[in-house]
Parts: C-alpha cells; structure tokens; sequence
C-alpha cells in the first residue's frame, strides 16, 4: 500500500489540497498523512516580550490546529482508509520533502503569491514541486 503526503498549513489552499488529498487516497486505496509544521519565533526568546510560549506549547497547539483541520473536513479514525498525522518543527519546504521522501505523491496547496511577490518570498509549494522525490500536486483553493 502507498502513501500520500498532504501539507496542512490552515490556509484555504491547504484545505482545498487536504479534500483532493483524501479522495485520491480513497481512489487510490492508500493511506493519507497529514503534515503540519511550526517554527519557533527567534524572537520568542527575547526578555522585552515577557513571558511567551514554550516549543512544547507550539508543537501542542499544532497538533490540535492539525486534528481540527482534519474534524473540520470529517476525517477521522473511521476514515475508509488509514490517516496518520505528523507534526514537524522547522522549514516547512523541507519538512514536507522529509515526510514524502517514501511517498507516492506529495500534495500541498497554494496561497496564490505569485509574480514578484512569489520570487522574493519563495513558495513551500514550488520548493516541493522543484526538489521532491515523488510527483506533487499543488491545489489552489477553491
């Protein structure tokens, strides 16, 4: 059975990638694994903004960011096929490649940045479509 790899970042393209995601997975008969990915602020650790969040604070808020997403969408352990959930620290670009490494196909959506403002800020979805090791299906939202 294979895998399909679906980022999931809260935005409406990520939803929209999260719904193609899980019906190519039903057709496909493979299993889903939701991928969300945090970064600790640099500047969290900074004295003059007082007390902030921990990592282990961002991680748990993540997962249930995560586990929402998918209760939003109705998947759930009754899913008709298997969904596991990974939640990443660090760039998303690279956590995303790291978690498709052994996947069939890669889904991630798009925020619609394009033109100049794509080519000065980079895009997790055009890093995956230029480095991934399996084919990627990049969803704009609806």
């Amino acid at each position: 059975m294979g895998k399909i790899v679906v980022g999931v970042d809260g935005s409406a393209g990520s939803r929209a990638a999260l719904r193609w995601a899980f019906a190519e997975a039903k057709l496909r008969s493979t299993s889903l694994e939701a991928v969300i990915v945090w970064q600790y602020p640099i500047t969290a650790s900074l004295p003059t903004f007082g007390a902030m969040n921990t990592p282990d604070d961002f991680e748990v808020n993540a997962r249930s960011t995560l586990l929402a997403f998918l209760a939003d969408e109705g998947i759930s352990a009754e899913a008709p096929i298997p969904v596991s959930t990974l939640v990443a620290e660090g760039n998303a670009a690279r956590a995303l490649l790291d978690a498709s490494e052994d996947a069939d196909l890669l889904v991630v959506g798009s925020r619609g940045h394009g033109g100049f403002t794509g080519v000065l800020v980079g895009s997790v979805s055009q890093q995956c479509v230029n480095h991934a090791k399996c084919p990627v299906v990049v969803v704009h939202p609806n």
